[in-house]
């Protein structure tokens, strides 16, 4: 693996029995048309899809989502997702996490707690769209919002703090 793709490419899997790797150059070329909520028709190969999100855990990389009508199972990692998973780091990752900060560059469309909230894990931050896709970021542990650092409507960069927790 070479360090000049660590984050140019994502590994792609459906259900158990379709793997693909998927380059930001591909999805940036992508005949993508957002339609809704969650919902965006793709044109590939002289093809029509409808796809919809209907559910996203951005921190785990798990996605299901429905192609013209039929559900999927997804799990979207980079490979440096994968080089942790290797080394073993991935067990219990997150759940000492004091704070989240952007994946990728983005735009913030919604902010769903506030500073002093208490949360579970897995319940729902923000909503943070980036290629094209909106990705709905989820608590990677219960505990209580410390701080937000970003507003609705603010453009993000990479690595940038969005919340921390007490």
């Amino acid at each position: 693996m070479e360090n000049s793709h660590m984050d140019n490419s994502y590994s792609v899997k459906v259900g158990d029995d379709f793997d693909f790797t998927l380059s930001k150059d591909t999805i940036s070329s992508l005949d993508l048309i957002k339609t809704g909520d969650n919902a965006y028709h793709l044109l590939q190969n002289g093809a029509s899809y409808h796809l919809k999100i209907l559910h996203s855990d951005f921190n785990r990389g798990k996605y299901t989502l429905s192609v013209n009508g039929t559900e999927f199972e997804t799990s979207i990692q980079t490979p440096l997702d994968e080089l942790i998973k290797k080394m073993g780091f991935a067990v219990n990752a997150g759940k000492n996490v004091d704070s989240i900060s952007a994946p990728m560059p983005g735009l913030i469309l919604d902010i769903l707690v506030e500073e002093g909230q208490e949360v579970s894990e897995e319940d729902q931050l923000l909503i943070l769209e980036a290629m094209k896709m909106e990705n709905i970021i989820t608590s990677p542990r219960s505990g209580v919002i410390k701080s937000i650092h970003i507003s609705k409507g603010e453009a993000v960069d990479k690595k940038q703090l969005l919340i921390e927790f007490q």
